[in-house]
């Protein structure tokens, strides 16, 4: 098999999920900003406070590492834990640090208005407000994990480059600081990352990349519904392909026994690939390339099967 393909099996094969997949703790940080005006109020509280439930109620967080920081803690006090000021994020930031155990995952979600430049770039918050480099700052303590840190607000594009570094997989919902229009991202991520629309291979769980996938189609699709030129392009710092790993639920939901046969038989198998490239290091390059051509052709095999089946045609 020629290198190529093996690249293209490699990107379009599903692995197996990181964090709370693999018995690693998730600790979860949900953050709004000010929101001018009502409406903002109501959707930044929405999209954070989907997600609080399901890291509560789906993913079953522990309460002690799920923390939701907001403008108004009066306006949702059974969810919101305190005030969103620069010294609260901080605090947050040093509790998960020092909580914190190699192999798991923390989740960061911050939606509100931007603003700024690279370094100066800001989510505007009650008091001063933390710049793209102190959260830089704050995520340095937090190496042992795999980090998730989405900026789901609008101007938030130069977070990606200045935040991006090893076990980290950055989301921004525009491309640069200069997209600083209202943007809708935050909405459909939050959707996707908590519910079953974003789940593209049926495995009864979401990961980081199905939902930013997703999130990124349902807002093309918006803007063109409203025949509206699209001023946000979300963005998915991933070098290390870690978000298509990190994933999020439980097994998987489907009431047909042959398609949950099929997931277990495929998350075996992904299993097998990691356990291979782990070895990678000590073994002839043409018999590793040659083992890895297997198990990514049966793991492509089982996922064709189980689309099969979700869609009512023959496997």
């Amino acid at each position: 098999m020629t290198r190529g393909l093996l690249s293209v099996l490699l990107m379009v094969a599903p692995t197996s999920g990181t964090g709370a997949q693999q018995g690693g703790a998730t600790h979860v940080l949900l953050i709004t900003g000010l929101s001018a005006e009502p409406r903002f109020a109501r959707s930044f509280g929405a999209a954070a406070g989907s997600i609080y439930d399901a890291a509560r109620e789906q993913w079953h967080v522990a309460d002690s590492n799920l923390a939701y920081l907001a403008e108004d803690p009066a306006a949702d006090p059974k969810r919101i834990s305190g005030k969103a000021t620069k010294a609260t994020m901080e605090q947050a930031f040093a509790s998960i640090a020092r909580r914190v155990q190699p192999g798991d995952v923390v989740l960061i979600f911050l939606v509100g208005h931007g603003s700024g430049e690279m370094a100066a770039s800001a989510v505007n918050l009650p008091g001063p407000d933390p710049t793209a480099a102190d959260y830089a700052g704050w995520l340095a303590p937090l190496a042992r994990a795999t980090v998730v840190f989405v900026n789901a607000s609008s101007a938030s594009g130069d977070f990606a480059p200045l935040l991006a570094g090893p076990n980290r997989v950055i989301v921004t919902a525009t491309r640069t600081a200069i997209e600083r229009n209202e943007s809708v991202f935050a909405a459909y991520f939050a959707r996707g990352l908590t519910g079953t629309e974003a789940d593209a291979d049926k495995d009864g769980r979401v990961s980081i990349a199905e939902a930013f996938n997703y999130a990124r189609d349902q807002v093309a699709k918006a803007y063109e519904s409203t025949n509206r030129m699209q001023t946000e392009h979300a963005v998915l710092a991933d070098p290390s392909g870690l978000a298509a790993r990190i994933a999020f639920g439980g097994n998987a939901a489907s009431a047909d026994p042959r398609v949950t046969a099929l997931v277990g038989q495929r998350r075996v198998l992904e299993s097998q690939v990691d356990s291979l490239r782990r070895v990678k290091i000590g073994m002839d390059t043409t018999a590793y390339e040659r083992a890895l051509e297997q198990l990514l052709l049966q793991i492509a095999a089982k996922t064709q099967a189980i689309n099969a089946l979700q869609s009512g045609a023959k496997p």
